[in-house]
């Protein structure tokens, strides 16, 4: 372990939901710190550490206290106690939603992505009854600009075959739990098609249902787009399907990101561990929790430490320009410029 920081020395938050995705995190840490003492009022346990040349702080939600309202309320505290972090990540896994339009198998990693009418991530299930049926309210916050710019640059470094994120995923080859012949295999099936009761796993629901699926050249695809955030687990394939063709295509279902978004502006990182449907299990949720980590990892690689200092939190932007001059919302991190843009309204 190395010597302490401060409080005031870490610049990223990473935020968990499950121990699988802590142990993942965790391992993705070039170092780590004794974590500095902090204010007994704050629950959240701390990780400590540095990957390339960021120091993180990662936080994981109780043992059995997911979902949004949870996420919330560790990342305020990690707000509160680690005041300069000006950087957000939500890393875990989440049930995948294959399409014509995208192929995505378990293992894969889906990034929040503004698209069409939402800024990455959408609550499906928040809105309100009406005569005509559900209608879904509110918005939520895009990622800081910062951490757009850096999905962008590993795009393209992708499309180079220059991407890092296997490299960084044998980080967790010592450990044969989040290998991938660990996980097993990866069968689709038919949307009609639901999984024989009381059977932990698939092993006897008919192969004659898998879906047909061409082999991929690539071991983990990187997906783009909005991620279906809510209170439920969703494990129905039509209730999936019924619901990403109303918000007009989503890569894959979670329940936390939505807490955080408004609170916590970050880049959502899922690993595909099922999809979403009947015949999950938690089979691949080792090898996925990795793959998020691992991509995580790759993100913040992407961003100069310098581009970090000149991020602000929403405290030192209104301490800089007063109150009466700026309205935060709402409150969070946001990027440096001359006149702030997007989550930043001019006052009166």
């Amino acid at each position: 372990m190395a010597r302490p920081l401060r409080r005031e020395d870490y610049t990223v938050g990473w935020v968990c939901a499950l121990p699988v995705e802590l142990a993942a995190a965790q391992e993705m840490l070039d170092e780590e710190h004794d974590t500095p003492p902090y204010d007994a009022h704050d629950t959240n346990l701390y990780t400590c550490g540095r990957v390339g040349e960021h120091n993180v702080v990662v936080a994981c939600l109780p043992e059995g206290q997911t979902g949004t309202n949870s996420a919330a309320a560790v990342a305020v505290q990690m707000k509160s106690t680690f005041p300069s972090t000006k950087i957000g990540l939500m890393v875990g896994i989440g049930g995948g939603v294959p399409s014509e339009d995208a192929d995505v198998r378990l293992g894969d990693v889906v990034v929040s992505k503004p698209h069409k009418t939402h800024g990455g991530v959408v609550q499906y299930d928040s809105g309100k009854a009406t005569p005509s049926g559900f209608e879904r309210t509110g918005a939520l916050n895009t990622p800081p600009m910062v951490l757009l710019n850096a999905v962008a640059n590993l795009r393209a470094k992708q499309m180079r075959g220059r991407g890092r994120l296997l490299e960084y995923l044998s980080k967790l080859d010592s450990l044969p739990d989040f290998s991938r012949e660990a996980a097993g295999s990866d069968t689709l099936f038919e949307a009609e098609y639901d999984h024989v009761e009381r059977e932990a796993t698939c092993g006897k629901c008919s192969t004659e249902r898998a879906v047909a699926r061409e082999a991929r050249r690539h071991e983990v695809v990187v997906h783009h787009g909005t991620i279906a955030s809510g209170n439920q687990v969703m494990r129905s394939a039509a209730e999936r399907d019924r619901v990403s063709a109303e918000l007009g295509g989503v890569l894959c279902f979670e329940m936390e990101a939505a807490g955080l978004m408004n609170s916590f502006p970050c880049l959502v990182v899922r690993g595909i561990c099922d999809y979403a449907d009947s015949h999950k299990n938690k089979r691949w949720q080792a090898y996925a929790a990795g793959t998020a980590a691992a991509y995580a990892k790759e993100v913040l690689s992407a961003i100069p430490p310098a581009d970090v200092a000149k991020l602000r939190t929403a405290d030192e932007v209104v301490q800089s320009h007063g109150s009466k001059q700026l309205q935060i919302a709402p409150a969070g991190y946001y990027d440096y410029g001359p006149v702030m843009a997007g989550n930043v309204l001019q006052g009166q």
